[in-house]
């Protein structure tokens, strides 16, 4: 365990974490106060920062699994998957994670949680039916990776948050009201209008520092979790293979979720890889085959 924590540790991946929390706190004095110079009243910015907070700590995971149509396993149902869960989160020194299943024929899987006593592991159903059982423990090593280095953690802030300044961006947008309004309030609501849109594009910017890199970090825990670094880019192959052949209206079911998944619900190529939440899966391979041969060289 103790050479599994030492290849695993990952100081840029502590320091991005590290900036965008600080990023989001900035962002979240400056989006409170736009909606001062809005014209809201303080107390009630207050109360809604309260509010805000609230469903962060305690609603953010049963939000987030409910919108992607996920539930929780029972005890002693999908025992294999489940023995699997246990095992690996064992092995990656995880007390408690709880297992959930996605009923959609898309190959995917995702980690969500507030630390490692309250995080859970979702797999599709797709992804069951996809990939063998190596494959499989490969993508569950993947998911507890995140778990285990908390970028789960730091992701699911980010991500309401993002969607908070995204929520109060269209409010602004579509309530402005009429010209009288506009004349009363003008100056006011174009603060505000403005903030929320920078607020919403920092995040998002924040989202990339971090998404990107925990993936890659994610894949190397995986592969030393596991010892077979090419079984998880095996499965890496079958699942973006897959996906390309799911139909859209699936994929737009689950895309609000997008950055969590191992890999994108998207299909194609396109200008918008470029602001992609996960890097290509050419080099996650080429990156995990890289580490095959560094620890075939350790054995």
């Amino acid at each position: 365990m103790r050479r599994i924590e030492r290849w695993a540790r990952d100081p840029g991946l502590t320091a991005r974490m590290g900036l965008v929390l600080f990023g989001l706190g900035l962002l979240y004095v400056l989006f409170l106060t736009a909606l001062i110079a809005s014209g809201v009243d303080v107390v009630t910015v207050l109360v809604l920062a309260v509010v805000l907070a609230f469903f962060q700590v305690v609603l953010s995971e049963p939000l987030a699994l409910a919108s992607v149509g996920a539930r929780i396993l029972k005890p002693g149902e999908q025992p294999r998957l489940q023995e699997m869960v246990e095992r690996v989160a064992a092995l990656a020194g995880i007390p408690r994670i709880r297992v959930g299943i996605i009923e959609t024929p898309m190959p995917n899987a995702f980690a969500i949680g507030k630390g490692l006593r309250s995080s859970t592991v979702v797999v599709t159903r797709g992804l069951l039916d996809l990939l063998n059982d190596e494959e499989l423990e490969a993508v569950i090593a993947h998911e507890i990776a995140h778990v285990r280095n908390r970028d789960v953690l730091v992701m699911t802030i980010a991500g309401f948050f993002v969607v908070v300044a995204q929520l109060v961006f269209r409010l602004l947008l579509w309530g402005s009201g009429g010209s009288s309004d506009r004349n009363r309030r003008g100056s006011g609501l174009a603060i505000a209008f403005i903030v929320s849109l920078l607020v919403w594009i920092l995040g998002q910017l924040l989202l990339l520092a971090l998404s990107r890199y925990r993936e890659f970090v994610a894949d190397r825990m995986a592969g030393i979790l596991t010892g077979r670094p090419l079984t998880l880019a095996s499965a890496l192959l079958k699942i973006s293979g897959q996906i390309s052949r799911i139909p859209s209206r699936d994929l737009r079911e689950v895309q609000e979720m997008a950055a969590f998944f191992i890999i994108p619900p998207l299909r194609g190529e396109n200008l918008l890889a470029l602001f992609s939440t996960h890097p290509p899966v050419s080099e996650r391979v080429r990156r995990l085959e890289q580490l095959q041969r560094q620890l075939e060289g350790l054995a």
